[in-house]
């Protein structure tokens, strides 16, 4: 069995109620990749999104038993983190899927659709985000066309935003997954009119 979905049984066994259970998760990053393919590499974090069944209570019971330095962290190497939505780059109307071969007392866990976490990946695009994405294309899972679709709708999504300057950045790395993992020709991404 896949350490994260350990990691996740045992912090719903050790979960006490506050009542508006079972709470949605909403997990990102490669840890989604792990829970919806065959992949599976060493991770330190968990991503959980940040979001409205988030309370503040139920944040800090999720860091109390799975957080940074928690039981469940050095009993595994692995935590949770809860990520804010408002920081990462993805699209517009992000896909989740319900996590298969999961069942947990407390938690409905979703994964973000494969092809979205790619595009999340394309902002940092460090080590660790070029295995994920090579292994899904060596698995035939990432699809050029989709995956130019979705990030377009990023694009769009961020193209209002303060950090849109960065978007040159974002295309280059888009254009470097299409040539070195995926193998194809780069596709030619348009940018807002008041940032051409």
């Amino acid at each position: 069995m896949k350490l994260i979905k350990i990691f996740l049984e045992e912090l719903d066994a050790a979960w006490k109620p506050l009542g508006d259970e079972p709470i949605r998760l909403r997990l990102i990053g490669s840890t989604a990749l792990m829970l919806q393919t065959d992949y599976e590499r060493g991770t330190k974090d968990s991503d959980i999104l940040e979001a409205a069944e988030i309370t503040p209570k139920v944040k800090a019971q999720l860091l109390k038993l799975g957080g940074p330095k928690s039981p469940l962290d050095k009993k595994y190497a692995l935590y949770v983190e809860v990520v804010l939505e408002a920081i990462l780059f993805y699209p517009r109307r992000p896909v989740y899927h319900p996590a298969q071969d999961l069942k947990l007392k407390n938690f409905d866990v979703e994964v973000l659709d494969l092809t979205d976490v790619v595009v999340s990946k394309i902002k940092r695009l460090n080590r660790n985000d070029i295995a994920d994405i090579r292994a899904m294309a060596q698995r035939k899972l990432l699809k050029q066309d989709k995956l130019v679709e979705r990030f377009k709708s990023a694009v769009d999504a961020f193209s209002m935003d303060a950090r849109a300057e960065e978007l040159d950045k974002y295309i280059a790395n888009l254009n470097r997954i299409e040539r070195d993992l995926l193998v194809v020709p780069e596709s030619e991404i348009e940018k807002p009119d008041w940032l051409a």
